[in-house]
């Protein structure tokens, strides 16, 4: 699969947010602060995840449907993935 510069974008972002919560500890920033911090960098990471698997089965599915295969074990392991983030 093919990882795209959006892609690898969404991750430096939460990577960015990530040092930021590291860096909001050491300056013993207040709690609501940290906390706030975390739960956007792991929304922003759910929400890349979301994008990798879909785009990940977009590409497969077509490549089944070219080959003539049945998609529907595909879909449901990707549905399983997401399941498992959660």
């Amino acid at each position: 699969m093919e990882y795209t510069p959006q892609m690898k974008n969404r991750v430096k972002r939460v990577e960015g947010q990530v040092r930021a919560v590291l860096r909001m500890m050491e300056e013993e920033k207040d709690c609501r602060e940290i906390v706030g911090q975390m739960s956007a960098a792991r929304n922003a990471m759910d929400r890349a995840i979301g994008v990798v698997v879909s785009s990940n089965l977009e590409q497969c599915v077509r490549e089944q449907i070219e080959r003539g295969e049945d998609s529907d074990e595909l879909i449901q392991e990707a549905v399983q993935m997401l399941v498992k983030t959660r």
